[in-house]
């Protein structure tokens, strides 16, 4: 096994050599201020890369020598739960302490609170790395996210108190939104919230369910705050610090990622603390909690889907038949290169999207602290990052995950017979993986969540300005290919975005947000080829792989065949 996640693995580290975060960090870091303040702060731009470069070094081999090697482990024994309280396993308690004792905890935090002041971008990478160690592990880490959404929401005093602890390791985190009947829906959530107003002290009543990392010392939960509404104006979010009146009612026995609890949680009159403002919980402050989460979603199949191609690759090297190791066989072969080129558009397209929320996040908080609220180029600025980041981020997760369970089911493929057995980790990480296309928005409701941005045309910028650069002559062809692409895309767009019958629209939705997702791809895998010559197989693989899908859906949306709908009516009813 490597003895580095970070340094062994080539295309992540070329994708933090290429990501441009120069706007994101200057602003991030005040100008560069925080220097003369902290001095772990960086002086300027290259300053600033290399400490993510090191952290991200530090964190590979964490992950490597330390997480990696008991992954088995921690899904053999898993979470355990008795008499109201749940426990790690002793694997993923070890591998907590390991993150906590190389200070890689509250990684987004601001240094105010003792955090690294990370942007997004470089969070996910760190996530992809410990998903590729331990998937399970990953759910805890990653919940570690919730604190940045106290920074922004949460009130001066509550900060004091509780962001330090995160950025130590004191506390864990969880995301309590769903019940049993508020899944999809949070809309539905019945959860209550009560307001003593003798006190002006929140206390709440109710049962949430599927509730990740669900132990956690501190949680944000979504709760009705208002009385007698039935939707999702009536909710608010609430910090609730774990005591005796929150109890654990079980854990549920799943597929996959064993090692992290999921839990029903009871709350009975217990104490909470409102977050922002009130009517604000659902509308705005969930859906950024969720936004993170689907990235951090995005990263974790990501990192899983790395660790199976590096099982398929290795088991097709040692295995060999007639003769010869069966990696020398086209049919496997196929599988191989067809995983490896879905790695990488999936990373690009993963590193480009926390570009852009990276972006909107520093944008978002210029406006906020008052100071540009009067300059139009600043508002124009976060507008337009708001749009790109808010249609990639469904994008991206959709993508993610779909390719992540693509690629296990191709390494499983590749082992043959022994990979359905548990001596082997690719049965594990086929497991683990299959949660990422179900949870934090399943990949129907991605569709959902991108298909009015797609229709609206936000893409249109960032496609005009790829079609418009300069590519190597060597690759006028897939340049060429690309634009008739890009252009089929276009023309999909305007048919179902003109179609009257929204059951047509909301039918053939997939086919459009898949092709746009391969577009998209297609885009950044060509314009790495500006800058490495080692880029342009991949580009090359994936530019003829797509084409014949991507004109195949262009002709489906075209025609918008009423067939299947009417087949539904009489099938299904």
């Amino acid at each position: 096994m490597s003895d580095n996640f970070f340094l062994d693995n080539p295309d992540l580290q070329f994708r933090l050599e290429q990501l441009d975060l120069c706007e994101v960090v200057n602003l991030k870091e005040d100008h560069y201020a925080q220097s003369a303040v902290y001095p772990t702060a960086p002086r300027n731009y290259a300053d600033a890369m290399d400490t993510y470069r090191i952290v991200l070094d530090v964190l590979g081999e964490v992950c490597a020598e330390r997480v990696a090697p008991r992954a088995a482990e921690a899904d053999e024994e898993g979470a355990h739960y008795a008499s109201g309280e749940v426990t790690y396993a002793a694997a993923t308690r070890d591998a907590i302490d390991a993150l906590r004792q190389a200070e890689l905890l509250g990684a987004m935090l601001s240094r105010e609170y003792g955090g690294l002041n990370l942007p997004e971008s470089i969070y996910q990478m760190m996530v992809e790395i410990v998903a590729r160690a331990e998937s399970g592990l990953m759910t805890v880490y990653g919940l570690q996210e919730i604190a940045s959404s106290i920074e922004e929401y949460g009130d001066p005093e509550t900060k004091a108190r509780v962001l330090p602890r995160f950025a130590r390791g004191e506390v864990s985190g969880a995301m309590v939104l769903t019940e049993a009947d508020a899944g999809s829906d949070l809309g539905a959530v019945a959860t209550r919230a009560a307001l003593d107003e003798a006190t002006g002290r929140w206390y709440l009543s109710g049962v949430k369910r599927f509730i990740t990392n669900g132990l956690a010392d501190v949680s944000l939960v979504l709760a009705r705050s208002e009385e007698g509404s039935t939707d999702a104006r009536g909710l608010s979010l609430f910090l609730v610090e774990r005591d005796d009146t929150v109890k654990i009612r079980r854990i549920e026995n799943k597929l996959g990622i064993h090692a992290s609890p999921t839990c029903e949680i009871q709350y009975a009159n217990t104490p909470a603390i409102l977050i922002g403002k009130r009517r604000f919980g659902l509308m705005r402050y969930s859906m950024n909690l969720m936004n993170g989460a689907r990235l951090a979603v995005a990263a974790q199949a990501l990192g899983i889907a790395e660790a199976a191609f590096r099982e398929a690759d290795r088991y097709a090297r040692e295995r060999v038949q007639f003769g010869k190791p069966i990696r020398s066989l086209p049919a496997v072969a196929r599988l191989l290169l067809s995983m490896k080129v879905e790695l990488e558009a999936t990373r690009a397209l993963l590193a480009e999207t926390g570009r852009w929320v990276d972006l909107w996040k520093v944008h978002e908080r210029a406006l906020g602290e008052g100071g540009a609220e009067g300059d139009p180029g600043i508002r124009a600025r976060h507008k337009h990052c708001q749009a790109l980041a808010e249609t990639l981020t469904p994008m991206v997760k959709y993508a993610a995950t779909e390719m992540g369970n693509r690629v296990c089911n191709q390494a499983m493929q590749v082992h043959g017979g022994v990979g359905y057995m548990r001596e082997f980790n690719i049965e594990r990480l086929l497991r683990d993986v299959r949660v990422t296309n179900i949870y934090e928005g399943t990949s129907q409701l991605q569709v959902v969540a991108a298909i009015g941005k797609l229709l609206n045309r936000s893409l249109d910028p960032l496609l005009a300005e790829w079609q418009a650069a300069d590519y190597p002559a060597d690759m006028a062809t897939e340049r060429a290919l690309m634009v008739d692409l890009t252009a089929r895309f276009d023309e999909a767009v305007g048919a179902l975005k003109g179609q009257p019958e929204r059951d047509r629209v909301e039918y053939y939705a997939v086919d459009l947000v898949e092709m746009a997702i391969a577009i998209v791809g297609g885009w950044l895998l060509l314009r790495d080829t500006r800058v490495a010559e080692s880029k342009k197989p991949v580009a090359r693989a994936y530019v003829a792989a797509l084409e014949p899908k991507v004109r195949s859906a262009a002709e489906m949306v075209a025609a918008s065949s009423p067939a299947p709908l009417e087949a539904i009516s009489v099938l299904l009813r």
